[in-house]
């Protein structure tokens, strides 16, 4: 019997990864091993003791190992394995191993022959992907494969899930406190609502608010800087968009993708605004129709008020694997220009759902 070995299973992606493993019963035929990082010992899923996530010799026992600890587990316990001569398969939601050469980063409705041609060649390496670049590659991905995308700016308003748990824990803290503090002004309908703004304004430059994690408060407000910076004005996470789209594309002549990723308020949904150039002018019920092939997942929603509304908010696509698609339209800028807006969940197709999906191929693969 196959056994598969999952690490950083109890944090927040791990967390989804499990749930939605269950729901399909991804390991029904495999012997799944448990492992932490700081409960080696203490009872794990149905009963058995925790193993130890840094044992390199009880690691190399396994024939697939799924980890969501993150990249300084894996950038420790990796290399380690591989130089010990582990010939398994690694499946890994951190950015560690992402650009590797020997590495694929996984979606697989958009990439699932790149995955085939992978194992067929020998590697044994699977990375999922950046968040926003997996659900917009979800959204558009039937659009950027067709060949008629010259560049993509993406502009996205991420989620409080994809800076981690204690985070979201934060947000939610936060808005407790603004909404406490202008209580009695809410319920008294002569409060004036300049003094309701007056007591949040305070609030939010209190250090009551200010978060651990970035210094500054996230509800009622924004943060237009995500993770570390690098060359030429932008954030690492701004430059993983052309990066890691072209990995999974598989494109030999890459195609340009750029723009400022900001933390808004949501809770698991990233946004993004999108200004596509096209190479030529193509009808917009063509650009539909390619947006459509992204995937059985990917939803075209009417470009009008009442549908924009209902459909393309974080409220209500959490939880869900629909990838809505909408506001498009052409853009005044010329006829080869097209904006549109998509919503998807972070936790799930962002990160859980694309390593959930590699434990069946994998299995099929190894008989």
């Amino acid at each position: 019997m196959l056994k598969f070995g999952f690490i950083g299973w109890r944090g927040m992606v791990g967390s989804v990864l499990m749930e939605r493993i269950g729901l399909n019963r991804d390991i029904d035929s495999v012997e799944a091993l448990y492992y932490s990082t700081s409960q080696v010992g203490q009872p794990g899923p149905g009963g058995a003791p925790l193993l130890d996530a840094d044992d390199v010799s009880q690691l190399e026992q396994l024939d697939v190992i799924v980890t969501c600890q993150g990249s300084g587990h894996t950038k420790r316990v990796y290399p380690a394995l591989r130089s010990a001569g582990w010939s398994g398969y690694w499946v890994d939601a951190s950015s560690a191993l992402r650009m590797a050469d020997d590495a694929v980063i996984v979606l697989d409705p958009i990439n699932r022959a790149q995955i085939d041609a992978a194992l067929k060649d020998g590697i044994k390496t699977f990375i999922g992907g950046n968040c926003t670049v997996s659900l917009m590659l979800m959204a558009i991905g039937g659009l950027l494969r067709s060949g008629h995308v010259e560049w993509v700016s993406t502009m996205t308003y991420q989620s409080a899930s994809g800076a981690g748990a204690k985070f979201l824990k934060e947000l939610v803290s936060q808005m407790g406190l603004l909404g406490s503090a202008a209580q009695e002004q809410l319920v008294d309908p002569a409060a004036s609502v300049l003094e309701i703004d007056r007591i949040i304004t305070q609030q939010l430059h209190s250090p009551k608010l200010a978060s651990a994690i970035t210094g500054v408060p996230l509800a009622a407000s924004l943060i237009p800087w995500i993770d570390s910076a690098v060359e030429e004005g932008q954030t690492r996470e701004e430059w993983k968009g052309q990066v890691e789209t072209n990995k999974i594309l598989g494109t030999t002549d890459p195609i340009p993708v750029d723009g400022i990723c900001v933390r808004v308020g949501a809770m698991r949904c990233h946004s993004q605004g999108l200004t596509i150039k096209l190479k030529e002018d193509l009808p917009l019920d063509e650009v539909e129709a390619l947006i459509k092939e992204s995937s059985e997942w990917t939803r075209v929603i009417p470009n009008a008020k009442t549908e924009s509304m209902q459909a393309l908010t974080p409220a209500a696509v959490s939880g869900t694997l629909e990838i809505p698609v909408g506001r498009i339209r052409k853009m005044k800028m010329g006829p080869r220009y097209v904006a549109a807006f998509t919503v998807g969940d972070q936790l799930l197709w962002g990160a859980a759902e694309p390593l959930r999906r590699m434990l069946p191929i994998l299995k099929n693969h190894l008989g």
